[in-house]
C-alpha cells in the first residue's frame, strides 16, 4: 500500500508527492502523465463528478480533465458531470448512481457535501468501482461509520486560506477591521478555509466584524457584502473563501463607491480575478491547480485499477497569487 505524509497527524509514507507537485506547476504537466501499469484490453470507463459548473474553478477542472482524456483516449473512456449550483447535492448523488448503473470502473469525485456523499460513494465501492476523492475531503466520522477507507487527494485548505489571510493581515496591520464570507457549511474545505482565515485574524490581531456563508455563490456574496457594508461601514478588508464570492464582493464594493478602498482576498485563482488583482480591486488569491487535480485523480484511479492502493492524504500544492 502506498502512503503519504502530512502535518495533520494522518498516517503517511512515500507515495509520489514530489511527482504530484511537479506536475501541478504547469497545466501541461498533468496532461502528459504516464498511466502506470498496463491495463486490461477493454478500456476502463472513468467518470468525473464535480461541484457547480457555474463556478469558474470547476469549468477549469472539467477542461483540464477533458484535455487529459483526449490525450489518452486510447487508454480510457471519459465522462464529466457537474451540478447546477453549489447546493444541488442531489445532482451529485444521481451522478454517482448513474455511473454505478452504467458500470463505470473509476469515479473521481469532488464532494459538495462531505457527509452526504459518503453513502453513494460506499455503494460505488461495494459495486467494485475505484473511487478517488479529490478537492474536498469526505468526513472522517461518516467514512468510518460507513466502513469506507479512501485516500484524499487535495490541497491543505486551511494553510491556503492562511496564505491569503496573512497577506491581508500584513496589508492592514493590527486592528484592521475585516469580514469573512464562508463557503458551504456542509463542505470540509469551507470549514478548513474558515479556520485558516481565523488563524490569520488571531495572528495579526485583526478585528473580525462578521462572518457568514454565501454558499460559494457570486450573487449571494454580492447581497451579503452589500449588507455588511451597511452594517459595518468601516470595513477595511474581506476574506472570501472562494473567488466566485470575491467577484460578488468586488461588485458590491464598486456599487458602494469604495472601489480600491477595501482590500479583498479570495481562493482558487480563476481567470476573472487576474484583472482585479492588477487593478487593485483584489489583494490576493490562492492557486490550487484545479485542472491538474482532476487529471491527477484520473491517473491515481487508473493506478488503483491496476492494483495499487493509496491511503491517508496525498497533498496537492497551493500558492499565493498577487498582482
Amino acid at each position: 500500500m502506498s502512503k503519504v505524509s502530512n502535518t495533520h497527524g494522518l498516517e503517511l509514507g512515500s507515495v509520489s508527492r514530489r511527482r504530484f507537485l511537479k506536475t501541478s506547476a504547469l497545466a501541461a504537466g498533468a496532461l502528459t502523465l504516464p498511466l502506470g501499469p498496463a491495463l486490461a484490453a477493454d478500456k476502463p470507463k472513468v467518470g468525473l463528478v464535480m461541484k457547480s459548473l457555474a463556478n469558474e474553478f470547476f469549468k477549469q477542472m472539467q477542461a483540464g480533465a477533458e484535455a487529459y482524456a483526449a490525450k489518452n483516449k486510447d487508454k480510457f473512456d471519459f465522462a464529466a458531470v457537474g451540478m447546477k449550483d453549489e447546493r444541488d447535492f442531489a445532482a451529485q448523488v444521481d451522478a454517482i448512481e448513474n455511473f454505478i448503473t452504467q458500470k463505470y470502473n473509476i469515479i473521481v469525485v469532488a464532494p459538495a457535501d462531505s457527509k452526504a456523499m459518503v453513502t453513494p460513494i460506499a455503494k460505488a465501492l461495494k459495486a467494485g468501482i475505484k473511487v478517488i476523492n479529490i478537492d474536498v475531503a469526505l468526513d472522517e466520522k461518516a467514512k468510518k461509520k460507513a466502513g469506507v477507507d479512501l485516500a484524499f487527494f487535495g490541497p491543505d485548505n486551511r494553510a491556503g486560506a492562511k496564505l491569503a489571510g496573512d497577506a491581508l493581515g500584513k496589508a492592514l496591520g493590527k486592528g484592521g477591521k475585516v469580514v469573512i464570507l464562508e463557503g458551504n457549511p456542509e463542505a470540509d474545505n469551507a470549514k478548513q478555509r474558515k479556520l485558516g482565515f481565523d488563524d490569520s485574524v488571531k495572528e495579526y490581531k485583526l478585528k473580525l466584524l462578521d462572518s457568514k456563508t454565501a454558499h460559494w455563490e457570486t450573487e449571494e456574496a454580492n447581497t451579503l457584502m452589500t449588507n455588511f457594508l451597511t452594517q459595518h461601514p468601516d470595513i477595511q478588508g474581506v476574506m472570501a473563501a472562494n473567488d466566485s464570492m470575491a467577484l460578488g464582493v468586488v461588485k458590491a464594493i464598486d456599487a458602494a463607491g469604495k472601489s480600491g478602498k477595501i482590500k479583498v482576498v479570495g481562493f482558487d485563482n480563476i481567470p476573472a480575478v487576474g484583472p482585479l488583482l492588477k487593478e487593485g480591486k483584489m489583494l490576493a488569491t490562492v492557486e490550487q491547480y484545479g485542472a491538474q487535480m482532476a487529471a491527477m485523480g484520473i491517473d491515481y484511479g487508473l493506478r488503483e485499477l491496476a492494483g495499487e492502493k493509496f491511503s491517508g492524504w496525498v497533498k496537492t500544492d497551493v500558492k499565493l497569487i498577487t498582482a
